[in-house]
């Protein structure tokens, strides 16, 4: 259920000597081709109330909240009259500024041929231990990192200016539709200088310095029939995702499939497990988005789409649904009620689906329709929040005290 936020604010009763602590709620940050939206909701995640939409007629790529100070929200969006730009806000969308040093690529370094953000797509925290950091994935595919809050951005040329990812990346006419670009950046919760990022194409890759140096994690990944797997280019992940109660394991749903790695004790391996071999043959294992339980490794979910002859990218015969593991991948159960049972030719970006960290976890998915869907009891009641709006990038939840 939607409500618009009331023109005066509600009459409240006075707290009571022994009140409880207010309950935690919940913001969902949604990027769109034309604008971003905020959805407040209520404690029990029943109500929610519009807050948008920023920036209108913009594409947004992607909204995320600074978990550090729990307030800060940045914006990466693409604009008519600034071009591919960053905004900031430090009080929860009230108020925005455009980043003073939006990410760039620095001009004809190492001889290679000079490249032009499109946009930026993909913004990640970086470390709790040092605030202020953030990471940002563009198209074409670069790297840049702030330190300063997202005020200004510098690129790192250890994956920008180098030759052998420019190879890599291929160019500016290969990956998706959309762009070529890179996506997943992920920072270790344990360790600040353990990095991993996806591109699309070009394969996943990680750090252990920091940035300062980066080798391919690959191994085990498929790629289109008749190409070379050994061949860094060809390798497609669509999303890539970290266990936050097992950093030692990481998840990913690829262009050919979903793959889980498990890097912990004696066991530790690079080699990545092709586990979507269990879905239905007749849904298939290819899609976009992952997501991961808060606190139960072993529990994940996907969103498979029409990955055949030529990739219609809409649910399966028109009937979409999520779904989940919750041994790792051995077995997968379809997670549909209260989604639309046919006739429902949409899907969703990599981005467009997330999960919460309460007691009892919901998933959140927006759809290339413009549709925003609640997931209760881990995904097993549906329920719609908003229609109408633009097409949905990304879906991020975010806690707010």
């Amino acid at each position: 259920m939607i409500k618009r936020p009331p023109a005066t604010p509600s009459a409240r009763k006075p707290a009571s000597r022994k009140a409880s602590p207010a309950p935690t709620r919940l913001v969902l940050l949604i990027a769109t081709r034309k604008g971003a939206w905020l959805f407040h909701g209520d404690a029990r995640r029943k109500t929610w109330v519009a807050d948008g939409p920023h920036f209108l007629g913009h594409n947004i790529s992607h909204v995320q909240l600074d978990p550090r100070d729990g307030r800060t929200l940045l914006a990466a969006a693409k604009t008519g009259h600034l071009g591919p730009t960053i905004f900031r806000s430090t009080d929860w969308g009230r108020s925005w500024k455009e980043a003073r040093q939006p990410p760039a690529f620095a001009q004809g370094a190492g001889g290679l041929p000079a490249r032009s953000v499109d946009h930026t797509f993909w913004l990640t925290p970086g470390h709790a231990s040092e605030r202020d950091s953030w990471y940002a994935g563009t198209s074409p595919q670069g790297l840049f990192r702030s330190e300063d809050g997202g005020i200004t951005w510098a690129p790192l040329p250890a994956v920008n200016d180098d030759a052998r990812f420019r190879e890599w990346m291929g160019t500016v006419q290969d990956g998706t539709p959309d762009g070529p670009k890179l996506h997943s950046i992920i920072v270790d919760p344990r360790d600040p200088l353990h990095l991993v990022f996806g591109m699309s194409g070009g394969g996943v890759h990680e750090s252990r310095d920091g940035g300062r140096s980066w080798a391919p994690l690959i191994q085990g990944l498929e790629v289109v029939e008749g190409f070379d797997a050994a061949n860094v280019s060809f390798h497609d992940p669509h999303c890539v995702r970290l266990c936050p109660s097992n950093p030692d394991r990481l998840y990913q749903q690829n262009h050919c499939g979903v793959y889980r790695i498990d890097r912990s004790g004696g066991a530790a391996t690079d080699t990545w497990q092709r586990i979507g071999r269990r879905m239905p043959k007749r849904v298939g294992d290819i899609g976009f988005p992952m997501v991961v339980h808060p606190r139960d490794a072993d529990t994940a979910w996907v969103f498979p789409m029409d990955g055949t002859t030529v990739w219609p990218r809409t649910s399966p015969e028109g009937s979409p649904a999520a779904y989940v593991t919750r041994n790792a991948g051995r077995t997968w159960q379809r997670l549909d009620r209260g989604l639309p049972e046919s006739q429902a030719w949409w899907t969703l970006k990599r981005q467009a689906m997330t999960v919460d960290a309460q007691a009892s976890p919901a998933l959140y998915l927006g759809t290339t329709s413009g549709e925003l869907w609640i997931g209760h009891d881990e995904g097993a009641r549906w329920s719609n929040i908003a229609r109408h709006l633009p097409e949905i990038y990304a879906v991020e939840v975010a806690e707010r005290a």
